[in-house]
């Protein structure tokens, strides 16, 4: 089974927003993180709602997954992969992010 997932580096999705380019920004951390700093063009769905949730996303438009440091957006790149979507993982997550916060 393939393991790999598609990834973008922070500055990549920074350069991207900036260019207003179409991408859906999807932060799968709790709540709690969200309050405490996430990229203004990102939706807060956490990980657990995903499933539950994926009539929010456009199966036509690029998606970005972000967490904190980058393990729960890589399942969830996976999850989204497997359901067809064009999606990626934003490694190193918030943590790596060099925009500003909301």
């Amino acid at each position: 089974m393939e393991n790999s997932v598609k990834e973008i580096t922070p500055l990549q999705l920074l350069e991207k927003l900036e260019a207003n380019e179409n991408v859906q920004v999807i932060d799968v951390r709790e709540l709690e993180e969200w309050n405490s700093g996430h990229i203004k063009q990102a939706k807060l769905i956490p990980l657990g709602f995903l499933p539950h949730r994926l009539e929010e996303l456009e199966k036509d438009t690029p998606i970005v997954m972000v967490c904190r440091s980058g393990a729960r957006s890589h399942s969830a790149t996976e999850y989204l992969s497997a359901q067809g979507y064009d999606v990626a993982n934003m490694v190193g997550g918030m943590l790596a992010w060099p925009g500003e916060k909301e």
